[in-house]
């Protein structure tokens, strides 16, 4: 990987995209092999003293960065605009290389209200814009929401998931959401549908009687999105689960035949997202799958009683691959995440 720099102190957005133009031109006339990525771009808005962090993460997504990159950090009692732009790419291959930009601008609190007139002459134009905003900073989300066509959340990072599912409820009535916490429940979505995809398994969803997820503790709004997923898709109804103390969620769920019994307890693990989740039915036949090394454990029970027991080898993409699949998840629609958030905010205790 090579790369060429340029920073100013006390700059304008004129001057950041003069000098992006330069260094690419100069790149690419150095090597004429080397083309400009052009498929998306992304917008981080982070604290200051967590900019370090969040470029590491970024650092981390690997084949999915995005083609040009703006990270604005935002720092108290700053009033000036301080930028650096890189332009690298890494050896061509089979004689075409691709050019990828990104662009660090700190700033004070003063820029978020206008940081629309920042960010916009920096951007790319005529591809997709993905927004990610860590740290809250809602005013600087609001100046940017009408350039921006992906919104990148994480409903684990709040408290209340209630609030959080609300949120990004309103974000989708401006722009596509793709959220971490739904990526994380991504394994087990696939997992489950795929056991119960076979034709003599399905007519079992419509006897399923309990549902027990284990989560990390920060990670109920992923439970709770999974247990949306299954609702929206098979049509449970009720009530909003009720509190355990603070070990979970407990409550039910109404079938076409019956009620499902739904279960969120927590679990100690270092990671982010689910631990296991346990579907039975009516019938004795129970379906579990539970994080392991490598990727899930599973284990089945026939309704006679007989249990089996194996490994599904990388199913679990684990917490450092999350965020390049969310910006992945920025280039495609996934239909079944709006339902599914619908029906976990009407799963949120009051």
């Amino acid at each position: 990987m090579s790369e060429d720099i340029w920073s100013e102190r006390d700059t304008n957005p004129d001057a950041i995209e003069a000098a992006l133009r330069v260094l690419l031109h100069q790149r690419h006339a150095a090597n004429e092999a080397l083309a400009p990525a052009r498929v998306l771009n992304l917008v981080v808005v982070v604290d200051r003293e967590w900019k370090g962090e969040i470029a590491n993460r970024l650092e981390r997504v690997g084949r999915y960065q995005a083609s040009r990159t703006v990270l604005c950090a935002v720092e108290a009692d700053r009033r000036t605009l301080d930028a650096i732009a890189t332009v690298s790419n890494s050896e061509p291959v089979n004689g075409f290389g691709v050019m990828h930009e990104q662009v660090e601008i700190d700033m004070g609190p003063e820029h978020l209200s206008v940081l629309r007139t920042i960010v916009d002459p920096v951007l790319v134009s005529e591809i997709p814009t993905l927004l990610w905003s860590p740290h809250g900073h809602d005013e600087a989300v609001e100046a940017l929401l009408p350039i921006t066509d992906v919104m990148l959340v994480d409903s684990d990072g709040l408290l209340e998931p209630a609030e959080a599912f609300g949120r990004a409820r309103e974000l989708l009535e401006h722009a596509y959401v793709v959220d971490l916490a739904w990526l994380r429940t991504t394994p087990w979505r696939e997992r489950l549908a795929a056991s119960f995809d076979l034709p003599a398994r399905l007519p079992a969803l419509e006897r399923i009687a309990g549902l027990a997820i284990r989560h990390q503790a920060i990670s109920t709004a992923s439970g709770l999105l999974l247990v949306g997923w299954l609702s929206s898709r098979l049509h449970w109804e009720g009530e909003p689960l009720q509190r355990l103390n603070r070990a979970g969620l407990r409550g039910a769920r109404r079938r076409s035949s019956g009620e499902v019994a739904i279960g969120l307890h927590r679990t100690n693990q270092e990671a982010p997202g689910l631990g296991g989740v346990t579907v039975t039915c009516v019938n004795g036949f129970a379906l579990s799958l539970d994080r392991a090394s490598g990727g899930l454990c599973a284990q089945e029970r026939s309704p006679d009683g007989h249990t089996l027991t194996w490994k599904i080898l990388g199913a679990s993409r684990g917490e450092g691959g999350i965020l390049g699949e969310g910006v992945r998840q920025a280039l495609l629609r996934d239909p079944t995440y709006g339902p599914a958030l619908d029906a976990a905010r009407g799963l949120c205790p009051a």
